[in-house]
């Protein structure tokens, strides 16, 4: 068995980072709702506080570790701050379409801060708030604003418990009001929660083009979204010709649609999936341990676990997740025929061998596994650059080590390097204001070929608020950042594979331009890395 625990470690910055994500944790805690004006204040405060102490360090005292620390934490404010200045115009927006917001607001504020109650204006104010909420507009269609009316259905509740049953005086002024309050409230949540198959079009609001460039500067990416798309285009074209390659091979010519709808009817009969599903990662397991690509720990080979995901979160999610637990995404009897087939045809086994290494081992359950053991206090600092481009990372390295061996199984990868490719280009220009949802939709059907209620559900996800704009572009982009780190490093002889894959797990996470400088034993200044274009030098005709 082999160790990857380093002897001596710098510990760097890890005890300021733990006490400031301690502060942070104790404003959530304490400001509840998540777009409330006292929590914006204190949280405003929190960060200038902590910038003011990071700016007391000496950078040039610090070692090697702290000064990357340094680098991280100083971005981590920054990026704070940007996004603490959108949620607080996203509140004023949401005030507007939820105008009953602010009572509600007021009243979890006032509790919070432990303020006498007066009973009988409480009362009046519960009963103006009922007719509020029986007079707001309908929300279905507005994904944000449905998510910060249960919020506030939550303080309200909390509100309730707080009062009613143990000041009398209170209970008997605020009961009537505050019941009929609840349950227009109550009412209100039930008409907007439209179920999604039902919603058209699919809600997403974007950010913008210097949102997007503040979000590229802050993962030390010096390109524009516009350059960032058209990498994503050359890729997919190396994956068309691939595609065209192995339709051929199967006797569909060029016709890679048809030969992808072969492969998707390669689906397992209900009941067998979870065995595939196991042999799959059992398999991938040996395959980067015979090659000694990356340490495995047995206990992470042990622990890892298997459910089966919930026909309602298959809307949203109709491929696996995992982690620790590999969450399977296959239809159950309750689902109507066509959802079942959708299902099946989605996560045949072609497909799912992408699919299963990026959730297990090499992908995240061993990128989990280590974050927990190494440099723990850097998963602040997470960034979807490192988390999906590592993931993506595997996929590229297991192609070109021959890990799909036929025809179909290269099928399936390249179908999921398509989607990958494509997420580029579809949620860029989606926050650029280019494309529509259902656009982006169609894009996924008619360029990787999804079931069109796959598609729906993707797009769905990258929209509803749940990821940072720049998530979904952050699997190629972040990917081919690795690689190419791979081919200095690796390439040059300067290190193993297991060497370069453990020290990336062990220095946890970051930007994959600042774990390029930390592998390669460079120091950077205080504003950051030396800006790196990852992609000038990519040699021809390799992946």
């Amino acid at each position: 068995m082999h160790s990857t625990r380093a002897t001596s470690v710098d510990p760097g910055l890890c005890f300021l980072v733990d006490e400031f994500a301690a502060d942070h944790q104790a404003v959530t805690r304490r400001y509840k709702l998540s777009l409330s004006p006292a929590r914006f204040e204190r949280m405003a405060r929190l960060l200038r506080e902590w910038k003011g102490r990071l700016a007391d360090l000496s950078f040039d005292e610090l070692g090697p570790a702290g000064k990357v620390d340094y680098v991280l934490f100083q971005k981590h404010l920054w990026r704070s701050e940007i996004a603490l200045g959108r949620d607080r115009e996203e509140a004023e927006r949401l005030n507007e379409v939820v105008p009953f917001s602010v009572d509600i607001v007021a009243l979890d504020e006032s509790r919070e801060a432990m303020e006498p109650i007066d009973p009988v204006a409480t009362a009046e104010r519960l009963d103006a708030l009922a007719v509020s909420i029986e007079e707001a507009e309908a929300i279905a269609e507005d994904a944000p604003a449905l998510e910060w009316v249960k919020e506030l259905q939550g303080a309200l509740d909390r509100w309730a418990e707080f009062y009613v049953g143990y000041d009398p005086t209170i209970a008997w002024w605020v009961r009537e009001p505050l019941e009929r309050a609840r349950a227009r409230l109550a009412d209100f949540v039930t008409a907007a929660e439209v179920p999604p198959s039902r919603r058209a079009p699919i809600p997403g609001r974007p950010i913008g083009r210097e949102a997007i460039l503040q979000d590229l500067e802050a993962e030390m990416l010096p390109y524009t979204p516009e350059e960032l798309i058209g990498i994503g285009e050359r890729e997919y074209a190396w994956c068309l010709n691939e595609m065209h390659r192995a339709s051929e091979e199967l006797g569909f010519g060029k016709d890679w649609h048809a030969a992808l709808e072969y492969v998707k009817n390669t689906f397992l009969p209900p009941g067998a999936q979870p065995k595939m599903v196991r042999d799959l990662a059992i398999e991938a397991i040996q395959f980067v341990e015979s090659r000694e690509l990356v340490t495995v720990p047995e206990l992470a080979k042990e622990t890892w676990r298997m459910e089966m995901m919930s026909p309602e979160r298959q809307k949203v999610s109709p491929f696996f997740l995992g982690g620790e637990t590999i969450i399977v995404s296959y239809p159950t009897d309750a689902m109507t025929h066509d959802e079942k087939r959708m299902s099946m045809r989605g996560n045949n086994p072609n497909f799912s061998r992408a699919t299963v290494q990026h959730e297990l081992i090499p992908g995240h359950h061993l990128q989990m596994y280590m974050t927990e053991r190494f440099r723990k206090y850097r998963q602040l600092f997470s960034t979807p650059f490192w988390i999906e481009g590592w993931t993506l990372y595997w996929e590229l390295l297991l192609w070109d080590l021959g890990f799909p061996r036929t025809p179909e199984e290269r099928i399936g990868m390249l179908f999921w390097r398509m989607h990958r490719c494509v997420r580029i280009s579809f949620s860029l220009r989606f926050h650029l204001g280019e494309l529509t949802t259902a656009e982006c939709v169609d894009i996924l059907v008619e360029r990787v070929g999804h079931e069109r209620a796959n598609a729906e559900g993707e797009v769905r996800r990258s929209f509803n608020g749940t990821y940072p704009p720049l998530y979904q572009a952050a699997y190629m982009i972040g990917g081919l950042q690795f690689r190419a780190i791979e081919r200095e490093l690796v390439g040059s002889g300067r290190m193993t594979h297991r060497q370069f894959h453990d020290a990336i797990m062990r220095e946890n996470e970051m930007p994959p331009a600042l774990m390029r400088m930390v592998l390669s034993g460079e120091t950077p200044d205080a504003s950051g890395p030396t800006p790196w274009r990852f992609d000038s030098a990519r040699p021809e005709g390799r992946s």
